[in-house]
């Protein structure tokens, strides 16, 4: 069975506090995912810290179906790391990040997803991992190079 994680990374020329503004900012997302494409701070948070909650509006594989996800940060280390799980108040189903690195003078940004290990999961991946791993990969890789654009434009 495929692992159920994976990552891409990225070269940006830009140093990691540039980065890291746009990759904590949840309500810049829709402007670098092809399938998150609206994203806001819930139940009082304004900005990226742990604990802090926030929606992001999904269209599935691009096309639908269209729904907005419930999300709490679980790591944030300013200019290094920023985690966050989704699900429920008391369930994550999957976890996504960044990770960053400077480099160069600039940074790698490593962007990974990670889906909690629980039967049904374990299961839709048996079944279905082959083609939402790709199309995961794809997304992952278009969001990076359209931070890219930005930040080094």
């Amino acid at each position: 069975m495929r692992p159920l994680t994976d990552e891409v990374t990225l070269h940006l020329d830009a140093p990691p506090e540039e980065v890291w503004a746009l990759v904590s900012d949840v309500t810049r997302i829709g402007e670098f995912s092809p399938e998150t494409v609206a994203g806001r701070w819930t139940g009082g948070s304004t900005g990226p810290e742990v604990g802090a909650t926030f929606a992001g509006k999904v269209v599935r594989n691009g096309v639908g179906p269209t729904y907005w996800a419930a999300c709490r940060v679980t790591r944030c280390e300013p200019e290094r790391l920023f985690e966050f799980s989704v699900g429920t108040k008391t369930v994550a189903v999957n976890n996504w990040g960044y990770r960053l690195e400077p480099s160069g003078g600039g940074t790698d940004v490593t962007e990974y997803y990670r889906l909690e290990p629980m039967l049904p999961l374990r299961i839709y991946w048996a079944l279905l991992g082959r083609l939402r791993g790709r199309t995961n990969l794809r997304g992952m890789r278009t969001t990076l190079e359209r931070m890219k654009a930005v930040v080094e434009a």
